[in-house]
């Protein structure tokens, strides 16, 4: 079965897998350049994009921009030969998480300071029996707020934007596609124990996606998305929190 499917002309995408919480990876083919999105949970994750769209005759990826900071879309950095980008936020993370150590006993108080969750820890031990081999890497170009990458033919535009799943959490954005790729960004916050959406934060994500011209979307965990159903899904939370935008 073919793993790397076609979105549009220039883009590319894998489907995640939630048997170790493989998030989507996508690809942005330009005439200078093509770029990556996400670097997925493990160099094994990252494979079967990089590999998958070379075999098909394609660039392999000379950017590789992350989403943000959560483990499934960095920790496959290592194992991509591309210039990586991230925000100033994801980037302290990503030097954060640098340090960390995986033994059960570093791994177990970090779910008790609230650096890690366990559902993370979990999906972590599965998708690295040996856990020695967890490399994390920083980023190679790091912006603030917005970055706008000119791939040849199409643009691939990285922003920040407000959300309740993850301070740092950026879009990438290619307009000359109509696709947004959005990370987990409309996700609720489950690593600050909330579980839910913020109020403010999602009226503020919703208006930006409504003013963003795009027609397809691509969440990390889900199948492609029309900006339609990205928008009613969002308001219908919105509703829930008590508030009709």
């Amino acid at each position: 079965m073919d793993k790397v499917k076609r979105l549009t002309e220039r883009i590319w995408y894998t489907d995640a897998d939630e048997r170790t919480d493989r998030p989507v990876l996508g690809y942005v083919s330009g005439d200078m350049a093509s770029l990556m999105v996400d670097a997925g949970n493990s160099r094994q994750h990252a494979a079967i994009l990089t590999d998958g769209v070379v075999a098909k005759g394609l660039a392999y990826p000379r950017y590789v921009a992350i989403t943000h900071w959560h483990w499934d879309h960095c920790y496959g950095l290592s194992g991509i030969g591309a210039v990586s980008v991230a925000s100033l936020e994801t980037n302290l993370k990503l030097i954060e998480m640098s340090e960390w150590e995986w033994t059960d006993r570093a791994m177990s108080r970090r779910i008790e300071t609230g650096e890690d969750i366990l559902f993370c820890d979990e999906n972590i031990r599965k998708e690295y029996p040996d856990r020695s081999l967890i490399d994390v890497k920083t980023a190679d170009i790091v912006f603030d707020g917005l970055l706008q990458i000119d791939l040849g033919g199409v643009t691939c535009i990285l922003m920040k934007l407000p959300n309740s799943h993850s301070e740092d959490s950026v879009v990438a954005y290619v307009p000359e596609e109509k696709v947004v790729f959005l990370g987990d960004i409309t996700s609720e916050d489950f690593h600050n124990g909330t579980g839910s959406h913020h109020r403010e934060k999602l009226g503020m994500l919703i208006e930006a996606l409504e003013w963003m011209d795009f027609e397809l979307a691509l969440h990390g965990h889900d199948e492609p998305r029309s900006k339609e159903y990205v928008l009613d899904y969002l308001r219908e939370e919105l509703e829930l929190l008590g508030e009709i935008l």
